[in-house]
């Protein structure tokens, strides 16, 4: 069982930067990536930003790259994601996730992650 505790989150004004972390409790075989999902009022989740622990390769849904830019510590079992020029669509509460997957492209559904956190909530006022 692996357990995901999130930090950081809270309130900005449009245009501005937070950084959100993650720190695994343990480190294991049953997961290759850990990630963010986000999920705002009335809406589905949706994936934002992936890692591969082991190869470090990165994914971003198509309306944060650029912007936000996830990385991890591999040591600490800790990935954070950086999120910089948010907008108030960005406003939402984030998920972070891990899990083992794999696709040439995209990012995992919310159905097939095993391991979620508690979500933190941004909020991003124009």
């Amino acid at each position: 069982q692996v357990q995901l505790v999130e930090s950081g989150g809270g309130s900005v004004q449009a245009g501005g930067s937070l950084t959100l972390s993650c720190a695994a409790s343990t480190y294991t075989y049953s997961r290759n990536y850990m990630g963010w999902f986000r999920q705002a009022p009335g809406k589905e989740r949706e994936g934002v930003a992936l890692i591969f622990t082991g190869s470090g390769g990165t994914r971003y849904v198509d309306s944060v790259r650029g912007r936000f830019t996830i990385s991890q510590d591999k040591p600490k079992n800790t990935v954070s994601l950086e999120m910089k020029s948010l907008k108030p669509e960005d406003t939402a509460v984030y998920y972070c996730a891990a899990g083992t997957w794999y696709s040439p492209w995209g990012l995992p559904s919310r159905g097939s992650v095993p391991y979620w956190g508690q979500g933190t909530q941004v909020t991003v006022s124009s």
